[in-house]
């Protein structure tokens, strides 16, 4: 048997481990050195294969697919410098959690450290960045060899799933010729040859709901659900526990409690205006704070619950490092976020002193009643408040980030629609936001909408070459740069516009225009809704360029906070 018959066989025994152990999509960057894999993925039935020349849209690309609720992306590159280029996706894959398979064709040993073009020291190349890295030998098409393949796939798929999600590197070098015969064949699989792995439920002991029940009965307390992927139990069992207790629900726009059907009376958006005059140590002390998910978004909330640090404040994270860089929390639970709470709502509780949970409910009314009155709202405010309203059941909303992320904290409100809202938290790049918005249109689950600044779309205007293959509609706030960095003390510097806003002048029509996508102009929330019914309604890409200006912007986010924050200190703080 030739040898480009073995890189093949071997390569197909490798990705048919994969499909067979949950990947269903392949994201392929062009190479000569990755071909075996590549045609391996073509011609197996079981994946959906995408091509996206620059690898680092690709690996976002891919991230974006796997963030998708089921399904599992790989990503593969030649070799040299680019695999490197999935760098930023694979440390936004680690810090955030999310499963994605790495497969970087490469150069044997033999041609490693003598001069051979395209060639690189690929090992360990993401570092600690990667949950595991396997680095296979070449091609073996033995019995033997090619059940190893199979179950080196299995092994990362189920170490990019457990015990912390995140990604997998695999490194597969391959001796030339690289293309096999029209006459190879696949090898024949047995059910035997990919072992199969199961994940368990991180159940709490009896005894230490016991304990936090005790705790938390009767006291002043405060629920804050951060980002997470939660289960689909945990939104009835987290809100049943609030109102045994009669506290509020602090919901981070990307915890999936402020959208669905489950009980939302509690859940409250509208703290990073209201805490900003509310007093941490006023005269209602907070006795007791349950965190869920990550770090919230918004830093107003962070330092709030820091500057608190009751005795009885406890964080749920079932795995990975605790998410709580302000040292809020005094106990660290690593449990199931929905057996915590299911477990709660059967102990004996008892609901806080009156008018505490009013206390919040009224912050909360003040600031909406605001929002509904003000000629002043922010225009960004109006747009969430329209993707909230006509956004539909199994849709989902991804927030880019820098300023949109947290305009989405402050401003999307909640609905009775079982809406998905995701971002990329992890690392918090505005690198990867359009191919991930793309990967999540690419899987197919329903309508997705993606929310980006301007710098985020110019920082990844090559994962555009992926509209030609999705529905989609980008909607792009522009306001000439970083106007992020106007909420900042870098703004009162003389160089501010030049190294800090730094516009890029480009003409977001012209972009639509090279991409192929169509493009509408928007500068009030009426031309906003025209524009986003009709993108809703089409097929293929919508681009959708909200018009802000970055001056006026500021200071009706100045005016929101200021009346909705000096109303709440003027009342006395808590």
């Amino acid at each position: 048997m030739s040898a480009a018959e073995r890189n093949y066989r071997w390569a197909w025994a490798l990705v048919d481990g994969l499909v067979q152990s949950g990947v269903t999509h392949a994201v392929i960057s062009p190479g000569s050195r990755s071909t075996p894999l590549t045609l391996a993925c073509a011609r197996h039935a079981g994946l959906r294969c995408w091509m996206v020349p620059d690898e680092r849209s690709a690996a976002f690309f891919a991230l974006g697919l796997s963030r998708s609720r089921d399904q599992l992306a790989a990503v593969i590159a030649t070799s040299g410098s680019a695999p490197a280029n999935w760098y930023p996706a694979v440390i936004e894959a680690s810090q955030d959690m999310q499963s994605l398979i790495l497969l970087s064709a490469d150069r044997p040993e033999r041609l490693q450290a003598c001069g051979a073009n395209q060639t690189i020291d690929q090992l360990r190349l993401f570092a600690h960045h990667v949950r595991a890295f396997y680095p296979l030998a070449e091609a073996d098409d033995s019995p033997e060899g090619l059940v190893h393949a199979r179950t080196r796939a299995a092994q990362a798929v189920d170490g990019c799933r457990w015990p912390i999600p995140g990604p997998v590197h695999i490194n597969v070098p391959f001796s030339e010729p690289l293309v096999p015969p029209a006459s190879v064949t696949e090898p024949a699989c047995r059910a035997a040859d990919v072992p199969t792995a199961t994940t368990p439920l991180m159940a709490p002991a009896e005894a230490e709901i016991a304990s936090l029940a005790e705790r938390l009965s009767g006291g002043r307390g405060i629920i804050v659900c951060g980002r997470g992927d939660f289960p689909p139990d945990f939104p009835d069992a987290v809100t049943t526990v609030a109102q045994r207790l009669a506290c509020p629900v602090l919901a981070d726009p990307l915890s999936g409690l402020r959208f669905g059907s489950h009980d939302r009376t509690l859940v409250l958006t509208r703290y990073d205006a209201f805490l900003r005059g509310m007093d941490p140590l006023g005269r209602q002390a907070v006795d007791w704070v349950l965190g869920f998910g990550g770090v919230p978004t918004s830093k107003v909330l962070q330092r709030y619950i820091g500057g608190l640090k009751p005795d009885a404040s406890t964080l749920v994270a079932p795995v990975g490092p605790w998410p709580d860089p302000g040292r809020s929390f005094q106990r660290v639970m690593h449990s199931d976020p929905a057996l915590v709470c299911l477990a709660l709502a059967q102990s004996p509780l008892k609901p806080a002193p009156d008018n505490w949970l009013e206390t919040f409910q009224r912050a909360e009314g003040g600031a909406g009643h605001w929002l509904a009155t003000s000629r002043a709202v922010p225009l960004e405010a109006a747009v969430m408040a329209v993707l909230g309203r006509l956004l539909k059941a199994g849709s989902t909303l991804y927030c880019g980030n820098s300023m949109v992320v947290r305009d989405a904290d402050s401003f999307l409100p909640g609905g009775e629609q079982d809406l998905r809202v995701l971002g990329s938290r992890g690392a918090s790049g505005i690198d990867g936001n359009v191919s991930t918005a793309l990967g999540l249109a690419a899987a197919g689950t329903g309508t997705v909408v993606g929310l980006l600044g301007d710098l985020a779309l110019y920082h990844d205007m090559n994962g555009l070459f992926a509209a030609r293959h999705v529905d989609a509609t980008l909607v792009v706030f522009n306001n000439g740069g970083g106007s992020i960095f106007g909420y900042l003390p870098q703004s009162e510097l003389p160089e501010f516009a030049q190294y800090w806003l730094t516009p890029t002048g480009l003409e977001l029509g012209q972009v639509a225009k090279l991409h192929g996508l169509r493009h509408s102009l928007a500068a009030e929330a009426e031309g906003f809704e025209r524009a986003l019914r009709r993108a809703l309604e089409a097929p293929g890409v919508d681009l959708i360029e909200v018009v802000v200006d970055r001056v006026e912007s500021l200071a009706r986010h100045q005016a929101y906070w200021d009346a909705v924050g000096k109303k709440r200190s003027a009342g006395g703080g808590q």
